[in-house]
This record gives structure tokens, sequence and C-alpha cells, in this order.
């Protein structure tokens, strides 16, 4: 395969990153088409391989994979003042790069519900440190026929740990022995 016809293949991270109003008119055409739509949400503040790992899994639950990603001020107010790590622009970038992603939206409110209803997914996905029943709009999904899913975590990733040991790093003394 040529560079020509690869590069046919990609799109461009910049036309999976939309506001709201674009990304639906987005998704009438993909269900006009017959797509169905798999909808997750989270910050993704550094992303890590259990991520990847996870939204390649979410992106198998159907066609088109939305993913809402909590906007700076939303990060702050849900894991405290020291986050986000990398800016909302950053981590849409990133997110919108990896290939079972096809649309990124950002979000300002504390929960997804507002956006969820507004996209109106075949398919909600949240990683398995939520219950179906605890998942923010997994009635409203249900209720128009939908199907929910909690998949598992891949062990050994966490953005939370990846920060401490940042910061345990960071308290090392140059010579690398333990203070």
């Amino acid at each position: 395969m040529s560079k020509t016809d690869k590069t046919k293949r990609l799109v461009s991270y910049k036309e999976k990153i939309l506001p709201l109003e674009d990304l639906l008119a987005r998704l009438e055409q993909e269900r006009a088409a017959g797509k169905k739509i798999v909808f997750t949400n989270g910050c993704f503040d550094i992303l890590h391989p259990g991520h990847i790992a996870y939204l390649e899994d979410a992106a198998a639950c159907g066609d088109v994979m939305v993913l809402g990603l909590n906007s700076d001020a939303s990060v702050r107010r849900l894991k405290g003042p020291e986050r986000p790590i990398n800016s909302e622009q950053d981590r849409a970038v990133m997110l919108a790069g990896l290939a079972s992603i096809d649309y990124v939206t950002l979000f300002d409110q504390d929960t997804p519900i507002e956006l969820i209803s507004a996209v109106k997914p075949d398919v909600l996905v949240k990683g398995g440190d939520w219950t179906i029943e605890n998942i923010v709009g997994a009635d409203f999904v249900q209720g128009r026929g939908g199907e929910v899913y909690s998949l598992p975590f891949r062990e050994g990733y966490s953005t939370t740990s990846l920060i401490e040991k940042i910061k345990a790093l960071r308290e090392k003394p140059a010579d690398g022995r333990d203070p």
C-alpha cells in the first residue's frame, strides 16, 4: 500500500473533535446509514494502556464511538485543584488520534446526562468500577431500547497511580537513593 493510499484511510484528529451541535449533525448521518452509536465518557487525564484497551473494547460494541470528554473545569470539580494534568485541548487531541475513537466532544457538567440525552446512544459503556445500576444515563439508554455495559479494567493501570509514581520520583534525591 502506498503512503497516499494509507493516508486516505486516516481521518485527522482535527475532524474528530466536534462541538455538540456539529456532533449531533454527524450522528444523524451515521444513524441514517444504519450505524450503531456507542458512547462513553471520562476525564482521560493521563492516557495509559488501560485506557487504550478499554476504548477499543468499548468501540467494539457498535459502529461509531463517541467520547464525551470532561472539560478542565469539570475535572477540577471532580478530581481536585491539581487536576487535570493535561489540558482539555491536549486530552481531546490524544483521544481523537486513536483509531477506536470516531468523535470527541467536550462537556462542562459534572455528569454526562445532558450529553447522553442529546447524543441518544444505542450503547452506553463505562469502566468496571461502575456497576450498571450506577452508570449515569443507563436508565435513559435502556428506556430507549439501548444496551449498557460495564467493561472490565486492565489490572495495573490507573491515572492516580501514575501521578503518585511521578510525585514519588520528584521526592527522590538526584542520586536515586530513597530519602
